[in-house]
């Protein structure tokens, strides 16, 4: 299927909230539960879809940490790609995953690109994959320390299972995230309806 018909397919399956509630009943030792967002933005972003993203505990619903930006775009007639980004202040944009008016003044100004934080996406089934290329290495600064995270996804029109997983950058040890396998989501609430929203000439 051309990746120009994949795209908005994408873009709709990775719109909403998500929660792993089964996954960290069943096995509370190693699956926090957690709700994380990823809303379409209200524009676009050099004409590609974007997505904020962002989760919490939830417990702690009021403290949503983790915000990026994810960019999707076409590389070729049959390859897309998700670029990560970081925010250049996400505390500006911290809970924009339940308050989407947040997000209308978001423009690329605000964002940081980072090297190495793609993953080149293809269709497996009733399912889309999300790997990175062999050899990237994806880096980013928190709290003035360089972090670094081995990303990855697979999202159907209901479930997002996120691989992502923090190492140390100089041992590879793990330190957070899918330890154990990765964190099995499920929508709670579906934002598909706003991919609409990108018909309009609104890029930023």
């Amino acid at each position: 299927m051309p990746s120009g018909i994949i795209l908005p397919t994408v873009a709709q399956w990775l719109a909403g909230a998500f929660e792993n509630r089964a996954q960290s009943m069943a096995e509370p030792a190693w699956f926090v539960h957690l709700r994380m967002w990823q809303r379409l933005l209200p524009h676009r972003l050099e004409g590609h879809f974007a997505l904020f993203a962002e989760q919490a505990n939830a417990l702690f619903l009021d403290k949503p940490y983790r915000q990026r930006v994810l960019i999707l775009q076409a590389v070729d007639s049959e390859h897309i790609q998700v670029q990560y980004l970081a925010l250049k202040q996400p505390d500006q944009f911290c809970g924009a995953g339940a308050k989407p008016e947040l997000l209308k003044q978001l423009g690329w100004d605000d964002l940081e690109w980072l090297p190495g934080c793609a993953l080149t996406l293809t269709s497996q089934g009733n399912s889309f994959v999300a790997k990175p290329q062999p050899g990237d290495r994806c880096y980013f600064q928190y709290d003035g320390k360089t972090r670094e995270v081995v990303l990855g996804f697979e999202v159907t029109e209901s479930t997002f299972h996120s691989y992502d997983r923090g190492v140390d950058p100089e041992t590879g040890q793990a330190l957070w995230g899918a330890l154990m396998g990765p964190y099995e989501y499920v929508k709670c609430e579906d934002f598909a309806a706003e991919l609409p929203e990108y018909s309009g000439s609104h890029d930023q």
